[in-house]
C-alpha cells in the first residue's frame, strides 16, 4: 500500500493559530510532568505502605497499620487504573465534598490516579525487598539497642533499597505507558489528547502516531536512564542487585 507521507503537518497552524509541532511538544512537557510527580507519589506512599506491611503482628497500633496497608494494596493494585481515572474524575469530589476543588485541575487527578495506582506495586516490592534480608540483620539491630524506626531507617530500608531497583526502573517506565489513560480527563494537554484532537483536524493517522509514539520512547528511556544511574551508583559488588558483577 502506498502511502503519501507529509511531515509538514507538523508546521501547520490548528484551529488556535499554534503550528502543531508547538502544540506537541507542549503536550509532551506535560505527560513528562505528569508521570513524573505520579512517580514522586508512587515512591513515598509506596516505601512507607510496603514498610508498614512488615511491621511486626503485636500491639494495637501495629496490627491497625498492617490492616491499613493490605487494604491500600489491595484497592489501588486490583482496581484498573483507567476505572481509578474515572473515580477520580466523577465519584470521589462526589463522595468527598472538600475535594470538589480538584476537578477544575486535571492534572492533580491524573497524578493522583497514577501516584497512588503505582504506590500499590512499589509498595509489593518495598515490602519483598525488606522480607528478603536475613532476619540476622534485625537481630543485631536490636542486639545494638536500636528501636523500630531506628532499625528500619538505618539497617533495613538502605539495604531493601538496593534490592529493589531494578523492579522499580520497570515500574517508572510502566507509569510513562499508563499515562496515556490520562486522556479521558477533558482539558488536560497531553500526548494522548493531541493525538485525538490532531487526527481529527488532519487524518494524518501515520504521522501522528509515529511522531507521538516516538515521544513516548523518548520519555520512558529517560526515566529508564535516570533509574539505571541511581541503580548503578548504590550498587553494592556482590550483593544484591549487584550480585552479577560482584566476586
Amino acid at each position: 500500500m502506498n502511502y503519501n507521507w507529509d511531515w509538514g503537518i507538523f508546521l501547520q497552524q490548528d484551529y488556535t493559530g499554534q503550528a502543531y509541532l508547538q502544540v506537541l511538544i507542549k503536550c509532551w512537557g506535560w505527560t513528562f510532568a505528569i508521570a513524573a510527580v505520579a512517580w514522586i507519589i508512587a515512591l513515598f506512599a509506596g516505601g512507607v505502605i510496603g514498610t508498614i506491611r512488615t511491621l511486626p503482628n503485636k500491639g494495637f497500633v501495629n496490627r491497625f497499620l498492617l490492616v491499613f496497608g493490605n487494604a491500600w494494596v489491595e484497592l489501588f493494585r486490583n482496581v484498573p487504573v483507567l476505572v481509578q481515572m474515572f473515580l477520580w474524575m466523577f465519584v470521589i469530589p462526589q463522595v468527598i465534598p472538600a475535594l470538589q476543588i480538584l476537578r477544575p485541575h486535571p492534572f492533580i487527578m491524573a497524578v493522583c490516579a497514577l501516584g497512588f495506582f503505582t504506590s500499590a506495586r512499589v509498595a509489593e516490592q518495598v515490602r519483598a525487598g525488606i522480607q528478603a534480608i536475613p532476619r540476622g540483620q534485625r537481630d543485631a539491630a536490636r542486639a545494638l539497642g536500636l528501636n523500630t524506626f531506628q532499625t528500619y531507617f538505618y539497617i533495613l530500608l538502605p539495604i531493601a533499597t538496593r534490592i529493589i531497583m531494578p523492579p522499580l526502573t520497570s515500574e517508572a517506565m510502566n507509569i510513562v505507558k499508563n499515562s496515556t489513560v490520562a486522556m479521558v480527563l477533558a482539558g488536560l494537554p497531553e500526548l494522548m489528547n493531541f493525538l485525538t484532537q490532531a487526527m481529527e483536524e488532519t487524518q494524518r493517522i501515520f504521522e501522528l502516531y509515529i511522531a507521538v509514539a516516538i515521544l513516548y520512547i523518548i520519555t520512558a528511556f529517560g526515566f529508564n536512564r535516570v533509574m539505571r544511574f541511581i541503580e548503578k551508583r548504590m550498587r553494592i559488588p556482590g550483593f544484591a542487585s549487584g550480585a552479577a558483577g560482584g566476586h
